[in-house]
């Protein structure tokens, strides 16, 4: 990741394929590995948002990379990361940017390494309110947006 980000969408383009009797295939340019289909287009978007939310746990449970979204070009669909993930990704996005690891943010919140590691786990339910506390402990601040649908 270069450098720190000032607001970052969790929005990230994909591309919709038609194959043969109507069902697409769903690929992302920032995750390779992402590769899905829906029997039609719904079902395809509905994968698709599945696909984004696994393949960013994945790297994330790695310890590896996640890509800030490309910029869509024309005729891709914008796929959301999960408002249950959104947090969990800033979260660990912040604490690569400012070099903190596990042991440390545990210690500005005054709670144990194993509640960190359990705000980063993708699967695991934590309370927005932690997620938030532990993000302007980083210098970050939530914020949510919504807007008129597609």
């Amino acid at each position: 990741m270069k450098g720190e980000w000032k607001v970052r969408d969790f929005v990230y383009p994909a591309v919709l394929r038609r194959e043969s009797g109507g069902a697409f295939t769903v690929t992302f340019p920032d995750f390779p590995e992402a590769i899905t289909s829906g029997t039609n287009r719904a079902d395809a978007l509905t994968q698709a948002a599945d696909c984004l939310q696994e393949a960013i746990a994945g790297r994330m449970v790695r310890k590896e990379n996640v890509p800030s979204a490309s910029r869509p070009k024309h005729g891709y669909v914008a796929v959301c990361v999960a408002l249950y993930l959104a947090p969990k990704l800033a979260l660990y996005l912040a604490m690569r940017a400012k070099h903190v690891n596990n042991s440390q943010l545990a210690g500005r919140l005054g709670v144990t390494e194993t509640v960190v590691r359990r705000m980063l786990n993708p699967k695991h339910d934590t309370r927005p309110e932690k997620l938030q506390e532990a993000l302007e402990s980083l210098g970050k601040r939530v914020l949510v947006a919504v807007e008129d649908a597609a």
